[in-house]
């Protein structure tokens, strides 16, 4: 930034409280710490009214009294604000709606859900400080070819089960069980949608799985794509906040309150829109109207933390696994699987850009047959495509995804569908329609001009095809039975344990054993002197220096009311990786003894037993069963170490 962002003050307009303080957290994150802050337009303009500087605007478009629109073209009008800078950031993710704010005076634009790097682009863009993106350059023949002849071919994906045909594919490629003639790929991790839909739309990929209306509206806005083969089908869920008291009548559990969705052009829109529809509710976009529930724009990595933050949130719809994920997180109760309203439907799609297919059309033909062959391979070996995609998809450990919630995802009877990834035209047909006729929501297209069908044919000439035919059931009797029915008390007990399930290691504590996750262990040091702090609790032995980092050292027979630890030769200290207030922090526990690393399946793992009122159970994670008689307790971490000094430097 060629600024001091300490030195901007920032009017923040955002009717959402919960947003506000995701963006409040956001612009601070990058230095911004001077922020003023309007629920709507009209409260925006009575501050700016009385006399109120500011330096920067960033506004929301959908809000009531006075949207974004309206608060902009009031800016630009008046004298004294004419020159401020004006940020849109809101959920209208459309071309259309952009076109609309760059023809009243904005001076940057981005949609929701963004993260902190794209805003801080689009801050230094509605400075000046960056001119606003055009189309790439094409690669040169030099950069585009490798040294044997093939062309690099770039694909862009996020972090969702969805696009997991793409990492199979590499990891058949490195394993040399497919062996490209044409291309290498290259493919790119992105952080959200915006930034997968920046790079399709300059030219700085190939390609990239995509949701279909994002595609369908880049298309409608000149933007040279094809869809040339689907990246699954199926694969959403719907869940409910547990926070809150779901009964009859069950729809009036979501009156009055937000639901997130991770795209406005997303399926997931679509299904939730018809879903609270068919409940007898009115949903829609916050300043839209009145409606019953508001849909909220929030990036899929955030829903479940900013859910269990806010009961006023009844739930999100999302691609797998991060529904299931908050399911088994005990955040979460499952609403339905997306194919229980749509059977077998369309959502992300491989597209490739126009002149790439005229250019290479030979690589793009292999490329679809052997995504076709990697979607064959995840029907087939669903346990081995989790294992591989657990690294493609989580790469830096952010989303904490774990093989087996992965695996029950691709095992799903009802979940993603891999198998059958031709372009189902008729369904897209059906989507946009819905969107468009229903919805309001983005701009007719011709679909048999979007859709490039001559890529997956021929790959079905080789690849025996079982087609997975769509039904829509858009009508009130299916989700009557989903109300009624409040999740599978079977599925939603599997789907419960399965963040659960993994390696354990067995410490002991007066001939009773208890079990740690291993992954939130960093090492297991020799037991130490340790420095005693005064007015602390007795449990509370003190900090050790590990390295230069001082660290609290509980004494875990203490906190258990068991006496103090008689230190002798067995002892030691289990560092771990706990999750405070302020982010990772390291903590020691002290403990007689530890043993054997033990591997636990979700069918060996109980809930946490009620031990009557007043009783706290919180360190307990859960009861594993050990043979016939035995139990073993798992501790719950960051409920035990809760209130512990966080770590800080060594001097």
């Amino acid at each position: 930034m060629g600024f001091d962002p300490a030195k901007v003050t920032v009017l923040l307009v955002e009717d959402a409280a919960v947003m506000r303080k995701i963006e409040i957290r956001t612009l601070g994150s990058l230095g911004f710490d001077q922020i003023v802050e309007a629920v709507d337009g009209a409260a925006a303009v009575r501050l700016l009214e009385t006399g109120t500087v500011v330096d920067l605007i960033i506004s929301d478009w959908n809000m009531p009294n006075m949207d974004g629109l309206e608060l902009l073209k009031w800016v630009r009008a008046r004298e004294s604000t004419r020159t401020v800078p004006f940020l849109m950031a809101t959920g209208q993710g459309e071309k259309k709606q952009e076109q609309r704010a760059l023809e009243a005076g904005v001076s940057s634009f981005v949609a929701k859900p963004f993260n902190e790097q794209e805003l801080r682009v689009k801050i230094d863009e509605a400075f000046g400080l960056k001119a606003r993106q055009v189309a790439a350059a094409p690669l040169s023949s030099e950069e585009r070819l490798t040294d044997d002849g093939k062309v690099r071919l770039r694909m862009a994906h996020i972090q969702i089960t969805d696009h997991l045909i793409l990492g199979v594919l590499k990891h058949l490629i490195a394993r040399g069980d497919l062996k490209p003639s044409t291309f290498e790929l290259e493919t790119e991790c992105m952080a959200g949608w915006n930034p997968v839909q920046s790079a399709l739309e300059t030219g700085a990929v190939d390609g990239a799985c995509i949701l279909a209306p994002i595609a369908m509206d880049l298309f409608g806005y000149g933007v040279p794509i094809r869809l040339v083969l689907l990246a699954h089908k199926n694969g959403s869920i719907f869940v409910r906040n547990r926070a809150g008291d779901y009964r009859p009548p069950y729809a009036e559990f979501f009156r009055g309150k937000s639901f997130y969705i991770p795209h406005k052009l997303s399926i997931h829109h679509m299904l939730a829109h018809l879903f609270f529809e068919q409940a007898g509710l009115r949903p829609g976009m916050a300043g839209e109207g009145k409606h019953d529930v508001i849909f909220e724009i929030v990036a899929p990595v955030k829903m479940q933390e900013s859910m269990q933050s806010n009961p006023d949130v009844g739930g999100f719809m999302v691609a797998e696994p991060l529904g299931t994920r908050a399911i088994a997180s005990a955040a979460a109760q499952l609403q339905f699987l997306s194919s229980e309203l749509w059977e077998n439907h369309p959502c992300c799609a491989v597209a490739m850009r126009q002149d790439f297919i005229d250019a290479y059309p030979n690589a793009v033909h292999e490329l679809t047959e052997m995504l076709v062959e990697a979607g064959k391979f995840i029907d087939k070996k669903p346990e081995i495509a989790a294992e591989i995609g657990v690294p493609f998809l989580d790469p830096n450990r952010q989303l904490g995804l774990k093989a087996t919630i992965l695996k029950n995802v691709l095992k799903e009877a009802q979940g993603i569908k891999t198998g059958d990834l031709f372009p189902d035209v008729a369904a897209l047909k059906q989507m946009h329609a819905y969107m468009h006729d229903r919805m309001g929501i983005g701009t007719p297209i011709v679909m048999e001009e979007l859709v490039d069908l001559r890529f997956a044919e021929r790959a079905y000439q080789k690849h025996n095809r079982s087609p997975l035919y769509s039904r829509l059931h858009d009508n009130g009797q299916t989700t009557a039975h989903i109300l009624e029915r409040s999740g599978s008390a079977a599925t939603e007990d599997a789907k419960s344990k399965l963040n659960l399930e993994g390696k354990y290691l067995t410490l002991t504590l007066c001939g009773r054993e208890y079990g740690i996750d291993i992954l939130r262990i960093r090492e297991i040091i020799g037991m130490q002197p340790t420095r005693q702090v005064p007015n602390m609790p007795p449990h509370i032995k003190g900090v050790i220096n590990l390295r230069g980092k001082v660290i609290p050292v509980m004494d875990l027979k203490a906190k258990f009311g068991l006496g103090v630890l008689d230190e002798n030769d067995r002892n030691c200290i289990v560092v771990l990786e706990t999750t405070g207030a302020h982010g990772p922090r390291l903590t020691g526990l002290a403990v007689e003894s530890v043993s054997e690393v033990t591997a636990l399946k979700s069918s060996e793992i109980e809930p946490t037993p009620t031990f009557g009122a007043g009783i706290d159970t919180g360190h307990i994670l859960a009861m594993a069963k050990t043979g016939p008689l035995g139990v073993k307790l798992l501790l719950n971490i960051d409920h035990l170490v809760s209130g512990m000094e966080p770590e800080a430097e060594a001097a």
